[in-house]
């Protein structure tokens, strides 16, 4: 592509690598904020908090201790994303992938498709946070300027 900014190239290994490594941010860094908050707390940890469809409620305060480490790693996946994606159009693709893949864990899990209403409203509130911030992200470092020359500039 002669006279274009970026050459738009099928490229299936990186591809399945960033899903990957977006998949593994999304599990570790859920899991050092369950592990950080839940000795915090003094909560026992059971892999129930991962992946059960009602350890996700808000009328508990375990749940909602869960609901909050759902946001926090909302926002260490957005860094995630700025890192291993980088670019602001894929972002929502991203998002979406780590969460449809978590769905399938859990559908996995639990043996039965996901039936909670506020298992359903935080991950759609998780997409929208980690896509907005993780773009944000994105487009700060897109819209850098590009430096035209190697030279020092003297008219500083």
């Amino acid at each position: 592509m002669v006279g274009s900014f970026r050459s738009h190239v099928w490229d299936p290994v990186l591809l399945i690598s960033q899903i990957v490594s977006m998949q593994c941010t999304f599990y570790v860094c859920y899991g050092f904020w369950l592990v950080l908050i839940d000795l915090i707390l003094d909560n026992p940890r059971v892999l129930d908090q991962v992946f059960k469809y009602e350890c996700l409620e808000f009328g508990s305060s375990k749940g909602r201790t869960i609901v909050a480490v759902y946001v926090l790693n909302s926002l260490t996946c957005a860094l995630g994303l700025w890192v291993a994606v980088g670019r602001a159009k894929q972002c929502t693709d991203f998002a979406l992938t780590v969460h449809m893949l978590h769905l399938v864990a859990c559908w996995a899990y639990n043996r039965q498709f996901p039936h909670t209403l506020s298992w359903w409203l935080v991950n759609i509130v998780c997409v929208a946070l980690m896509t907005v911030l993780g773009e944000f992200l994105c487009m700060r470092s897109e819209m850098k300027a590009i430096p035209l020359s190697t030279a020092a500039r003297s008219d500083l």
